[in-house]
């Protein structure tokens, strides 16, 4: 069943060291940024993260891989102009990484979330990311053996839910959030509304609250001038 967290601490109140925590966001969209604040201030380390990216700037999983509480990174891409953090802990040899090429990263977390055993790529044959991995020619093709990408808690973030758990995104933030929820064993999302179940569109829903186990609602302040402005509109 479905819980609604009062805070996001209180979301993540739970998450235990030695984790492996689904992180969505593709950059910063879609990244569940409070959520990770809130992990951050909850003490949790010796994680394993999985992320497109390796964090950047000054927040959100930059700053959980500054305070050393990664231990080993999952990523498709972890370097750019503003990942710094991670950086100097890879260079000082106190994060793990690996490297997944984004289209295989995708395809493990939704063959976890599918119940998929494993499956053969194309992707990475014949390079140093294939190295010690079972390969295999179908149809004239070789094939890299990969596996499932399982999470013991993915967070992510979306628009809105309803109280059902089912999930709605904005635009492009959607990016992992789908895979990810379905690939872990608890599945916290924070969203910038909670409406009555039955309110959703279904044609618009894309991730069933079957997937989804707490819920904390967090609007953005944008999310929060609509709010004021239609308030002050319904008083005229």
């Amino acid at each position: 069943m479905t819980q609604t967290a009062k805070t996001a601490a209180d979301a993540v109140a739970d998450v235990q060291d030695g984790s492996t925590i689904l992180m969505g966001g593709f950059g910063n969209a879609g990244q569940p940024m409070e959520l990770i604040d809130a992990l951050l201030e909850g003490g949790a380390t010796d994680l394993t993260v999985i992320n497109n990216n390796a964090g950047q700037g000054d927040a959100g999983l930059a700053l959980l891989i500054k305070e050393r509480r990664v231990q080993k990174i999952i990523c498709s891409f972890p370097r750019q102009s503003d990942s710094w953090h991670f950086d100097e802990a890879y260079r000082a040899g106190e994060i793990e990484l690996e490297l997944v090429p984004q289209g295989n990263l995708a395809e493990r977390l939704r063959a976890a979330g599918a119940g998929i055993g494993a499956f053969f790529t194309p992707t990475g044959y014949g390079t140093e990311l294939a190295e010690g991995k079972e390969t295999r020619e179908i149809d004239g093709i070789n094939y890299v053996l990969e596996y499932p990408l399982r999470g013991d808690v993915a967070l992510i973030k979306a628009l809105k839910a309803d109280e059902q758990g089912n999930l709605v995104y904005r635009k492009t933030a959607r990016n992992f959030g789908p895979v990810m929820a379905a690939a872990a064993a608890h599945t916290i999302v924070q969203v910038e509304e909670l409406v009555p179940a039955g309110s959703l569109d279904p044609e618009t829903v894309v991730t069933p609250g079957i997937y989804i186990d707490t819920i904390a609602v967090i609007p953005t302040a944008s999310g929060q001038r609509a709010q004021a402005g239609a308030a002050s509109f319904s008083r005229k």
